[in-house]
Formats: structure tokens, C-alpha cells, sequence
């Protein structure tokens, strides 16, 4: 036990001085903050976020996971941007929808989230001024893309600045817990359909009634004593509901991308990726033509999809995305040759590369 005692005054000592440290780098921020109003400078830097991340990460040498450096620094950086000048963050509404959590993970819990109604009202905050980011899904690993999501790309002019990889892990929710009183389970179809072999293994012949987010079923399964919900853990904490079965996604590597959209582009970190949208001249070998400057620069193109443009009958969209920054000069002079075979060429944005761990 006294050996115990001792390691344990080690540990208070390191706390000790890691609060006196993250005062002192408060005060810091404070500066800096003054520095950025006076010069009227921007207060929220992704790519110097993901500059810091980056580089702490690949110093650390363990035993402390690099997953959870990321989330204790998130949370520092959050907290410090707080300081200067509090972010209002929009999201797809209400709160405790996965695209809250991937807010909460990009910006940090310090950020002011601001919930709308839909993927559109995110895009008008933004564009609009009502917040300076905003949050929307553009793809799930299992289900494909938001086609909505690339249609609003069509109509607002704002840029994307970050993207966020995060797992999706559905769960069971009720008032009570009990899976025998279970009458009707409330869900949105995105996420019915991911765990759409669990509910007929399990539940067969549940009805089960579709909501506008998991969130918005969690809130109405907390109004109901027969009732459950597909929703998130922070949904189940959010609304008070029991857990009936944990992760009951059909397919467990389950992740949902989200974009983070600004009116204002993000500078080079030296891993970036940039998004494109275009439509083709009507000759043949049109799209042939478009992604050949790419492979002669060596770019890789990571993501390519097809829309209806909705505007003429068979005119598509195509969206793509590229490894790179569109300052880069063979990034730079392959849109250029590009833009030559384009009806329509639009640059989405380029952003610092996530993945599945950021």
C-alpha cells in the first residue's frame, strides 16, 4: 500500500503540473487572440489545428494511445479557441445526431453547436452568416453517398475545410430497456437500413416508423413507454433512455464522412485533398479526356460520383475528389487542362486529409 501511496503522489504531482501548463499556454492563447482581433485576423485555423495534431502524433512514442492524444489535444484546442472568440458550429438537428458527434470531434465540446432542421438549413447558416461552420454527411462505407449533400454544392457558394471519419455504432434505446415491451422502434431510414438483419433476427415484425434523425427517435421513444429508438450513446444519455442491446449496426466497420463547410478556404498543411465538381461537354470521350491530365500529374483521384445535373435531361454532374491542394502546381495545372473539356467546373475546396482515426 505505501508503494501505492508513492506512485500515486507521482501521478498528483504530473497533474500538478500539467494544469499550471495548460494555464499558462490559456494566457498564451489570450495573446494571441488580442493580436488576431487587432490585426483582424481570422480566430479558428484548421490546417494549424491539423498542423499540431499531425505533429504530436507522430512524436509520441507511446505508452499513450495516439486515438486518445487526439481527443485530449481536440479538446484543449476547443477550449483554447473558446478563449479568443467562441465558434458557432451548425449541425443537423436536434442534438445527439451523429452529425452533433462529428462536429463535437472535429471542433471539440467548447464549440457552440447550432441545430437545424436539415442538410439545406446547414448550408443557409453558413452562407447566411448564422454560423461561421457547419456539419453535413457526404458518404457511409456501407450505404453510399448523400446525394442531397452534393446537390448543395450546386447552389451555395461556400468551400469545404475539414472532413471527419466517424464510426457509427447504432443502439437500442428505451424508457424501460426491456425488449419485451417493445411495441414499435423509431429510426431514420439510414440507419434502419444498417441494422436492417439485426431488427429481423431480433424483433421480427416490429413496425418500425421513421424519424427525421436518430436523435429526433430517441426524443420521441422517451415519450413512449412501448417504444424504442435507433439512436447514439450520447442520445441515450442526452434523452434518458436504457440501453436494450449495444452496437446492433449489421456490418461493424461502419463509418459515415462528414464535411465541414466555411465561407472561407483553408491553406496548405502538406497533406491536403481537394474536391471538384464538373459536367461534360457532350463528344464522346468527354470524361476520358477530363480525368487524363490527372494521370499524367500522377494525382490520385480517391472518390469519383455521378449526379443528374436536374437542370438538362441527361447532363450529369460528376464530383471528385483528389489528393493535393489546388495550390499545388500540378494540381493547379491539371484543372487548368480540365477545365478546357468542362461545361461546368467548380472547385469544392481543399482540406487537410482525415481518416478513420482524426
Amino acid at each position: 500500500m505505501q508503494d501505492l501511496k508513492k506512485v500515486r503522489g507521482e501521478i498528483d504531482r504530473i497533474d500538478d503540473t500539467l494544469l499550471t501548463l495548460l494555464n499558462k499556454r490559456a494566457e498564451i492563447v489570450l495573446k494571441i487572440g488580442r493580436i488576431k482581433r487587432r490585426e483582424k485576423a481570422s480566430f479558428y485555423s484548421p490546417e494549424r489545428e491539423s498542423e499540431i495534431l499531425q505533429r504530436l502524433t507522430s512524436q509520441n512514442k507511446g505508452p499513450f494511445p495516439n486515438d486518445a492524444l487526439r481527443i485530449f489535444f481536440r479538446e484543449i484546442l476547443s477550449a483554447s479557441l473558446s478563449l479568443e472568440e467562441p465558434l458557432k458550429v451548425a449541425c443537423l438537428g436536434p442534438l445527439a445526431t451523429f452529425t452533433h458527434l462529428a462536429a463535437t470531434r472535429y471542433f471539440g465540446t467548447s464549440a457552440s453547436i447550432v441545430p437545424v432542421d436539415g442538410i439545406k438549413e446547414v448550408f443557409e447558416a453558413v452562407y447566411s452568416g448564422q454560423a461561421e461552420y457547419g456539419v453535413v454527411p457526404i458518404e457511409n462505407s456501407n450505404e453510399g453517398v448523400v446525394s442531397y449533400t452534393l446537390d448543395m454544392f450546386m447552389d451555395y457558394e461556400l468551400t469545404i475545410i475539414g472532413e471527419v471519419m466517424l464510426k457509427i455504432s447504432h443502439n437500442l434505446l428505451s424508457k424501460s430497456g426491456d425488449k419485451s415491451k417493445i411495441k414499435k422502434i423509431y429510426s431514420h431510414p439510414q440507419a434502419t437500413a444498417q441494422c436492417r438483419k439485426w431488427l429481423e433476427k431480433n424483433l421480427p415484425g416490429i413496425p418500425v416508423h421513421d424519424a427525421t434523425s436518430t436523435a429526433r427517435a430517441a426524443e420521441i421513444a422517451s415519450m413512449e413507454t412501448d417504444a424504442a429508438a435507433i439512436a447514439s450513446e450520447l442520445a441515450a444519455k442526452m434523452y434518458d433512455l436504457w440501453f436494450v442491446e449495444h452496437s446492433i449496426e449489421d456490418f461493424k466497420d461502419n463509418y459515415t464522412r462528414f464535411l465541414v463547410i466555411s465561407r472561407e478556404p483553408s491553406k496548405k498543411t502538406g497533406r491536403d485533398k481537394t474536391s471538384i465538381m464538373f459536367s461534360t461537354k457532350d463528344r464522346p470521350g468527354a470524361l476520358f479526356y477530363i480525368l487524363e491530365p490527372f494521370k499524367k500529374a500522377r494525382i490520385n483521384l480517391t472518390k469519383i460520383e455521378s449526379r443528374p445535373s436536374k437542370r438538362k435531361v441527361w447532363e450529369y454532374i460528376f464530383f471528385v475528389d483528389l489528393e493535393g491542394h489546388m495550390e499545388d502546381r500540378k494540381v493547379k495545372k491539371a484543372l487548368q487542362q480540365v477545365k478546357e473539356y468542362c461545361l461546368y467546373l467548380k472547385v469544392l475546396g481543399s482540406y487537410p486529409s482525415g481518416d478513420v482515426n482524426d
